[in-house]
């Protein structure tokens, strides 16, 4: 641009008329130009001709997206909050890795193409395109050339060799069981897929009970490590750890053996000892019944030939939330033998809410001690069924009528039905029976854990394609690593029938025994696309290895993720599952992790959600789409039908609530500067932002002072010979200095916000006081040109984390009156050095009752000090002692540049009283 037009504009900003949505036009071209197409950000040429050996490493983040098509405010949110972190360490020097991927197989895109009667891959790609062009309208700066995507045969080769290397060491396995059936997606899922109410995390569908062999991996045998080593994660907000923590479910407690016997004696049991764990072994002799889940062996055994058992777990399998149901089947003739007394026998129910997944499928009833037990045994016994009880509390407050309820409360004394136990306090009774039963081989100390191993079949065409061989001559055969990877047949169109679309691809199904060579049959279930993202930060570091998953040098040097930012939705499944693949890729070597145990993520920042604007008919509960309201100036909205007043709330936003708001959109109106550093002030990161555009206009004003206020310094230049960036100035001047101590304390609060749990929305307010105090000086007369010069320059680089687009508009502005370098950027300069605060003296005017007296000049401290130490100080000065001195104070007042005294002023006379 020539150095009139650059005049021109800098006049047009003088005057106030700045167009922020013409700057990301301006600049990103530009940026691209310099930086030769490959990235956005001039810094990181600067960062790439330095001595790498000089850097400190750092990997920053960002969860990758599903490439739905479109970005969401959230999505801003996060990439905006990842992007000024990236762009803070690229400023200063650090080794930074931030790259940008695709999670992008899953059944959102197969269901897409089935409606389209197209191939995924076909509808994937395109969004991603799209993604990638609304990601660069956000200004956001990522590591391109080391971009991937989940469902590209080169990302998913080594998911499939992962997979083997489970198998390998003996964590992949296949086996029959009860799975969640999602009826409307026709697809297998995981426990941690199905909500509260039993339905699909998905479809929403009420989840159906099936059995149907399956993959899982043994992520149980890393329970132990993946909860103790939660303690290792000091930068993990603590409800995530909390989350996890509770999934995981350790519980400590007594595995206790029941032996089984059976009145029929033609009646041949699986088993004639049934384990059964527990955290409140002391209430041994509180037990009156067992119960076994449908899955039990004995139970299955009963139901072949009890055409009654059989229909009540058919039943209950189709019914909602029957884990809840306190219904009950004994089995008849069947019982167990208390391990300590034999003379008690027990009978033995099926019951729907033990879990066969959850230890040996089977738990001891305590009616007298346990709420649910209670229920149960008086829904089946009858409510003058009796109990035992074996606890008594400690004290009065804590009694209950008995046979009424039981109780629970974990602290209390034995009494005499606990027999050998009588006078222990609950604790020391916890402790007598296990090792009563571990001297007679019915019992021992035992951890159990609530976690299950991870079901990773899915019935999908849009997956990673579980890369195994059914013979009927040598079983199920792994797939060679020559052959890696099993690639996705390609298809014109789904056709959306049901079941595993790759089953009813005779070419993909039919193959030959890697073995024995003879025809056999591929494995025709997809891997659970968790398992995806369960490794994919490993790769990004060594995204174009073709011969291993990645370097095991270059693993170990940028592992653990330093920063990883994202939903706090994905607590549970994804960050749990990345846990587990990464501490086994350090325990068979793939990299070296000591120090945190194989951890993948250093630090979790997990940003709230973002709340839109919700518009609700008071009397219907609708929701109102925006052409049926109207709002007035006093903020209220009004239902155009009928003049009531709407409700307004902010919800979770969603196109059933009409309360979206579109990037692009708000982009192509203010600006991508304003629209990040809006988004970013509004609410602090971990908080839920409520989203209203309205009120942008205040960083509006905000940035079109900074563009305006480089003008103006540059004007007030004598030579137009304007300061570079990085130039240190010291301050020369009182107002200098004052002025560099107050912008000091915003450099301090503005390096703070970018340290360990960073703060954006103080960060800008920060920026938003430097502004101001650098325009107020320049109403000042005393204030050195080329020292305001530096500190405005400082500013700039301090905002362009945030607002890149403005800072390099406002440099080219500032500079208006030098000839212009096309080929320098202000994005080029390195994070200012902290300066320490130096010394200065305020003026303070000194009032006496009302009238100004002298002035008088201390250093900053002086307002820090009491009343009596500034009264003393000022009747040290000789203008104190004229007009201070022999006086009665009544008040003194000590602000900012003044010190008002209030003193008792003398009492007339009488004889002056009566003079006129």
């Amino acid at each position: 641009m020539s150095k009139s037009s650059i005049a021109l504009n800098a006049k047009a900003a003088a005057d106030g008329l700045i167009d922020l949505t013409s700057l990301d036009v301006k600049w990103l071209p530009r940026w691209k130009q310099k930086c030769n197409g490959k990235f956005i950000n001039p810094r990181r040429l600067v960062n790439e001709s330095n001595n790498p050996k000089d850097k400190k490493k750092i990997y920053s983040l960002t969860m990758f997206p599903y490439p739905s098509g479109s970005l969401h405010m959230g999505h801003l949110r996060v990439y905006s909050i990842s992007d000024v972190l990236a762009r803070y360490y690229r400023l200063n020097n650090y080794d930074l890795i931030h790259p940008m991927g695709w999670d992008a197989f899953g059944l959102p895109a197969e269901n897409a193409a089935v409606e389209r009667g197209e191939n995924p891959e076909t509808w994937t790609k395109l969004n991603i395109q799209k993604m990638k062009q609304q990601m660069q309208l956000m200004l956001t700066d990522y590591d391109w050339d080391k971009e991937i995507s989940t469902c590209d045969p080169e990302y998913y080769k080594w998911t499939q060799k992962i997979f083997l290397e489970l198998y390998k060491h003996g964590l992949a396995y296949r086996k029959k069981a009860e799975i969640n059936w999602d009826p409307i997606d026709k697809t297998v899922l995981a426990n941690e897929q199905v909500d509260s109410e039993g339905r699909s995390w998905r479809s929403g569908a009420i989840v159906e009970k099936k059995l149907l062999e399956q993959w899982f991996l043994g992520i149980t045998k890393y329970a132990k490590s993946l909860n103790k080593d939660l303690e290792l994660l000091e930068d993990w907000p603590s409800k995530v750890k909390a989350m996890q923590k509770n999934w995981i479910g350790e519980s400590n407690g007594c595995e206790i053996k029941f032996e089984v016997e059976s009145n029929d004696k033609s009646i041949k049991l699986p088993l004639n000892i049934l384990d059964v764990f527990t955290t409140r072994p002391e209430t041994i002799f509180s037990v009156q019944f067992l119960s076994l889940s449908f899955d039990h062996p004995i139970t299955q055994l009963y139901a072949k030939n009890d055409i009654k058992l059989k229909a009540f777990i058919d039943r209950l399998n189709k019914e909602d939330d029957s884990e809840k149901s306190k219904e009950g089947y004994q089995l008849d003739g069947l019982y167990v033998i208390n391990p300590l007394d034999a003379n008690i026998k027990l009978p033995v129910f099926v019951a729907p809410y033990v879990l066969g997944t959850y230890g040996s499928g089977a738990v001891m009833g305590c009616p007298a001690h346990d709420i649910r037990d209670f229920e149960f045994w008086r829904n089946n016994m009858g409510s003058d069924a009796a109990l035992i009880y074996t606890v008594d509390p400690i004290n009065e407050t804590q009694a209950i009528i008995e046979g009424s309820e039981p109780y629970v409360l974990k602290e209390g004394k034995m009494n005499i039905n606990s027999k050998i136990l009588k006078g222990l306090s609950v604790e020391d009774a916890k402790k007598k029976v296990t090792e009563e039963l571990k001297l007679i081989s019915m019992g021992d100390y035992k951890t159990n854990y609530r976690i299950r191993d991870w079901l990773i079949s899915r019935q999908r065409y849009w997956g990673a394609p579980i890369p195994m061989i059914h013979c009927d001559s040598c079983g199920v055969v792994p797939v060679p690593d020559e052959d890696l990877p099993v690639k996705l047949p390609h298809v014109d169109a789904l056709l959306g029938r049901g079941g595993s679309p790759l089953a009813q691809i005779e070419e993909f199904v039919n193959c030959e025994c890697p073995q024995c060579k003879k025809p056999a049959k591929r494995d025709t279930d997809t891997m659970d696309t968790f398992m995806d993202s369960s490794w994919y930060m490993f790769r990004f570091i060594d995204s174009k290895n073709d011969k291993e998953i990645f370097s095991k040098e270059l693993a170990t040097k940028y592992m653990p993720v330093d920063q990883y930012i994202g939903g706090v939705e994905h607590a549970i499944l994804h960050l749990l599952y990345s846990r587990f693949i990464s501490k086994f890729f350090n325990d068979i070597g793939l990299y070296d992790n000591k120090e945190m145990k194989g951890e993948p993520f250093k630090q979790l920042i997990t940003q709230g959600m973002v709340h839109g604007k919700t518009f609700v008919n008071p009397k219907t509960g609708k929701f109102l789409k925006p052409d049926e309201y109207k709002v007035t100036e006093t903020g209220d909205a009004i239902i155009i039908a009928t003049g009531e007043i709407a409700g307004i709330s902010y919800e979770k936003m969603s196109k059933s609530k009409y309360n979206g708001a579109d990037p692009a959109e708000c982009i192509s109106k203010h600006g991508a500067d304003a629209t990040r550093a809006h988004v970013l002030f509004q609410a602090p990161i971990n908080d839920i932002l409520d989203w209203e555009e309205s009120k942008i206009v205040g960083v509006e004003r905000w940035l079109k002072k900074v563009i305006k206020l480089g003008v103006e310094i540059a004007n007030k230049s004598e030579t137009g010979n304007m300061i570079k960036p990085n130039t240190i100035v010291a301050p020369i001047t009182e107002n200098d200095k004052l002025l560099h101590n107050e912008l000091n304390k915003f450099e301090i609060g503005i390096n703070e916000s970018f340290q360990k749990n960073p703060s954006f929305n103080t960060l800008i307010a920060y920026y938003m006081k430097y502004t101001n105090s650098l325009n107020d000086a320049m109403k000042l007369e005393d204030i050195t040109q080329s020292y305001i010069e530096s500190k405005y320059l400082d500013l700039l680089i301090y905002m362009s984390p945030v607002t890149p687009a403005t800072c390099e508009e406002s440099f080219e502005l500032f500079n208006y009156r030098v000839e212009n370098d096309e080929s320098k950027f202000l994005l080029e300069a390195e994070w200012p050095k902290l300066q320490n605060a130096v010394e200065a003296e305020v003026p303070y005017n000194v009032v006496v009752n009302g009238k100004m007296k002298f002035v008088f000049k201390a250093d900053e401290a002086f307002m820090t000090k009491t009343v009596e130490e500034c009264h003393e100080i000022l009747l040290a000065t000789e203008d104190g002692k004229k007009h201070l001195e022999g006086e009665k104070i009544k008040k003194i007042i000590v602000k900012k540049g003044t010190v008002v005294f209030m003193t008792e002023k003398p009492k007339k006379s009488k004889a002056s009283k009566g003079k006129k």
